[in-house]
C-alpha cells in the first residue's frame, strides 16, 4: 500500500515534492478543492496545510529523464525469490552462499601463503615464552593483552591464568590469520575475521562456568542459588523471545519504561499525521524564541523517543527550554500492508510533507533540519534534491551517526553483498517487511561480545539483572522496516553507494551532496559500530559548504544522548570553511579543539548563530489532533 497524501496539503507540496513534467506543468491548473481524510479530522485541516506560497518554485526540470525505473520482475525470477525465500526463512535470513564463498576465498589463499602461516607460529610461540617464567613454578608473567572479560582478580590464580592466556594467544593467533591476507578481496577478509571473532567469543573460557573463578566464586557463597536465579531469568527471556518473534503480548516482559507516562513526555501536540508518519509540535517554555524551527528526522528502524527520553536527558526538552520550536516525526510502524512503500515515499510524503507543514505552522520560509542515522541519511538526500531544485528552504542542516558515503560502512556491511542482499530480498519480500527482531539479532551479532555472552555470564551464570535504564528499554522497542524501502537503502546505497556517486535519482534526475550550500553541523561517535565516525566524516569529501564536526565519546545511541552533567563525556569540534582545505580523519583527531562535557551546548550555539533572530513563541494546539506523544510510537 502507497501511502495517501491528505488532499488539503496537495496544493502547498506539489512544487516542493515533485519534480513534473513539461507536459505535466503545462495541464496544471489551480490547486485542487481541500476535502477531508481518514487520518485529518476536516476540522483540523487548515493546521494541517501549508499555503502555496511558501512552497518556492521548482526550477526547469530537463526534457527527458536520465534514470530510467527498474523493469518488472519475470515469472521465472519471482519462483527463483520464492525458492531463496523458504531458504532463508530456514536461515534466519543469513546467506549461507556468501559465507560460503568469503571461507573459500580466505581459505585458498591462506593456504597459498605458507610464509603468513609460518610468521603467525612464530609469533604464537615468542608470546607463549615471553608470558611465562622458564623456571619453575613455571607461573606466568603480567598479561601483555588486557581484556575486560578477564579483568575481575581470580583470572590472576592457577589455573585460570592458564585458561586466560592460552585463549588470548589463541585469538591473537586467529585474529592475524584472517587479517592482511595477500589476494584476499576485502569483504571476504572482514568475513571472515568476524566469523574467527564470533566463534572465539563463544569458546571463551569466561562462558563455561567452570573455568570461570568469578561464577565458582558467587557458587560457593550462594550455594548454586546464581544458577536458580540464572535459570529463572533464561525462562524468562525465552518467553519474551518467543513473544516478540511470534507478536505475541504473552509471555513478553513489560517495558521497565512507559512511552508517555514515563519517557517521551514533553509536552506537544501531534499537528498532522499520514499513513507514513505523525508531526509532533512541542510547546514552548519561554517568553521568545528562535525565528526558524527544528524539524528531527529520526530513523525508521528506532522510534523518535530516543531523543525525548526523561527530562534530564531528553534533547527535545533541552533544544525547547533554549528557546527552539521542536517539531519531530514519528514515523509509523509497518506491517505487511506497507510492503510497497518505497524510499521515495519517505522522501516525498514523509519528510518533504513535513518540510511543508514546519514551514506553514511556523510561518517561516526556512527551517533548521536535523536526522539521526538513517534519518540523517534520508534529510541529506533531501537536501541535494532541494539544492537541484534551488530551493532554499533549509536553514541548516544536522547530522547525528550519518553516513552519506557508503563505501566502508563498518560491521553492517559484512551482510551486504549480492549474494546476502539476495537472500534477505526474498525474505523481505514473502513477509513484507523485516521484523524488528531479526533487525535487533543481526545488531547484536555485531557485538556479541558485550550484547550476548557478557549478559550470559551475568545473568545466567552469575544469576544477576541488569538494572533497567531508559535507554535500554527504549531499545527493546523494536520497530519493522517495510520490504520495497529497505530493499532500496540496501541495494542504492549500502551496496552500489548510489548518492557519494552521483547516481542516486529522485524525480528521474541525480541528486549530487556538492550542490548543498546550507551549513552543516555533523556529529560522529567515537565507538559507532552502525555508522564509523571516518564514514561519516567522508561528507567533507562530497561537499563544499561550512561543515563543523563534532566527534563524541559513546557509541551510535549513547554519544548522541550526552546530556549536559553527563559524567566522562567529552568531545573534539573543528569547522570547515566554505570550499576550506581538506583534513583527513587522523589529523582531525590530533588538531580538533578538544571539551569536556556534552556537545549538546556547542550545537545550541551553532544553531543560534544560524538563526536570524528571535519572535515570539508558536501554540502547537491549534489544529491540533491529540496530545504528544501521539498514535503511532505506540504501535508493536
Amino acid at each position: 500500500m502507497r501511502p495517501k497524501k491528505p488532499v488539503a496539503l496537495e496544493h502547498a507540496t506539489d512544487t516542493l515534492i515533485e519534480q513534473a513534467t513539461p507536459a505535466k506543468r503545462a495541464k496544471a491548473t489551480s490547486p485542487k478543492p481541500s476535502t477531508s481524510t481518514p487520518s485529518v479530522p476536516a476540522a483540523q485541516k487548515t493546521a494541517a496545510s501549508a499555503p502555496a506560497k511558501l512552497a518556492p518554485a521548482a526550477s526547469p526540470a530537463p526534457a527527458a529523464a536520465t534514470c530510467p525505473e527498474p523493469p518488472p520482475l519475470r515469472p521465472d525470477v519471482a519462483y527463483d525469490e520464492q525458492v531463496r525465500a523458504l531458504l532463508a526463512s530456514m536461515t534466519g535470513g543469513v546467506s549461507f552462499g556468501s559465507l560460503a564463498l568469503a571461507w573459500t576465498d580466505w581459505a585458498m589463499h591462506l593456504a597459498a601463503s605458507p610464509g603468513k602461516r609460518w610468521r603467525a607460529a612464530l609469533q604464537w610461540q615468542a608470546t607463549a615464552a615471553a608470558e611465562y617464567s622458564l623456571a619453575p613454578p613455571f607461573m606466568p608473567r603480567p598479561p601483555v593483552v588486557t581484556d575486560q572479560r578477564f579483568s575481575a582478580p581470580g583470572w590472576e590464580n592457577w589455573p585460570y591464568c592458564v585458561l586466560r592466556d592460552g585463549f588470548l594467544r589463541l585469538e591473537s593467533l586467529w585474529m592475524a590469520l584472517t587479517s592482511d591476507v595477500d589476494g584476499l578481496s576485502p569483504h571476504h577478509q572482514r568475513i571472515a575475521a568476524f566469523c574467527a571473532r564470533q566463534w572465539l567469543d563463544m569458546m571463551s573460557p569466561s562462558n563455561v562456568w567452570w573455568m570461570n573463578p568469578t561464577v565458582l566464586d558467587a557458587t560457593m557463597q550462594t550455594r548454586g542459588a546464581n544458577f536458580v536465579r540464572g535459570a529463572g531469568n533464561f525462562v524468562e527471556d525465552l518467553y519474551d523471545a518467543v513473544g516478540e518473534r511470534l507478536h505475541l503480548p504473552i509471555g513478553r516482559l513489560p517495558h521497565a519504561y512507559v512511552v508517555g507516562r514515563d519517557v517521551g513526555i514533553t509536552p506537544g501536540k501531534v499537528v498532522y499525521r499520514n499513513d507514513l508518519f505523525e508531526l509532533i509540535q512541542y510547546s514552548p517554555t519561554t517568553d521568545s524564541v528562535y525565528r526558524e524551527p527544528v524539524m528531527i528526522v529520526p530513523s525508521w528502524i528506532m522510534k523518535y523517543y530516543i531523543l525525548d527520553l526523561q527530562p534530564q536527558n531528553s534533547m527535545v526538552k533541552y533544544l525547547v527550554d533554549q528557546g527552539h520550536t521542536v517539531f519531530m516525526l514519528s514515523w509509523r510502524n509497518p506491517g505487511a500492508e506497507a510492503r510497497d512503500n518505497s524510499l521515495d515515499d519517505y522522501l516525498k510524503q514523509g519528510l518533504l510533507t513535513a518540510l511543508a507543514t514546519v514551514r506553514e505552522r511556523s510561518g517561516q520560509e526556512q527551517v533548521h533540519a536535523v536526522g539521526y542515522c538513517l534519518g540523517g541519511t534520508l534529510l541529506a538526500i533531501a537536501a541535494a534534491k532541494l539544492a537541484r531544485d534551488k530551493d532554499d528552504s533549509l536553514r541548516s542542516v544536522t547530522l547525528f551517526a550519518t553516513e552519506t558515503d557508503f563505501d566502508e560502512p563498518g560491521e553492517l556491511g559484512l551482510f551486504i553483498d549480492d549474494s546476502a542482499l539476495s537472500t534477505l530480498d526474498a525474505l523481505m519480500r514473502k513477509q513484507g517487511y523485516l521484523d524488528g527482531f531479526q533487525m535487533a539479532q543481526a545488531f547484536s551479532m555485531l557485538r556479541a561480545r558485550d550484547l550476548v555472552w557478557s549478559r550470559v555470564l551475568r545473568e545466567y551464570l552469575l544469576g544477576e539483572r541488569d538494572r533497567p535504564n531508559d535507554l535500554m528499554s527504549w531499545n527493546r522497542d523494536t520497530t519493522r522496516l517495510p520490504y520495497r524501502m529497505h530493499s532500496e537503502v540496501l541495494s542504492r546505497l549500502f551496496l552500489r553507494n548510489e548518492l557519494a556517486e552521483g547516481r542516486f535519482c529522485v524525480d528521474g534526475y541525480p541528486v549530487a551532496m556538492a550542490d548543498v550550500e546550507a551549513p552543516m553541523f555533523v556529529v560522529g561517535t567515537e565507538h559507532d559500530h552502525v555508522a564509523p565516525w571516518k564514514s561519516a566524516y567522508k561528507l567533507h569529501l562530497l561537499t563544499h559548504n561550512a561543515l563543523t564536526f563534532v566527534l563524541t565519546s559513546g557509541g551510535h545511541n549513547a554519544g548522541v544522548v550526552s546530556e549536559p552533567g553527563h559524567k566522562g563525556r567529552r568531545y573534539r569540534v573543528a569547522t570547515r570553511a566554505p570550499n576550506g582545505e581538506y583534513r583527513d580523519p587522523d589529523r582531525y583527531a590530533e588538531e580538533a579543539t578538544r571539551h569536556d562535557g556534552s556537545w549538546w551546548p556547542c550545537w545550541h550555539e551553532w544553531l543560534a548563530e544560524q538563526s536570524s533572530g528571535r519572535c515570539a513563541p508558536r501554540d502547537p494546539a491549534p489544529g491540533s489532533l491529540r496530545d504528544a506523544p501521539g498514535e503511532y510510537v505506540m504501535q508493536g
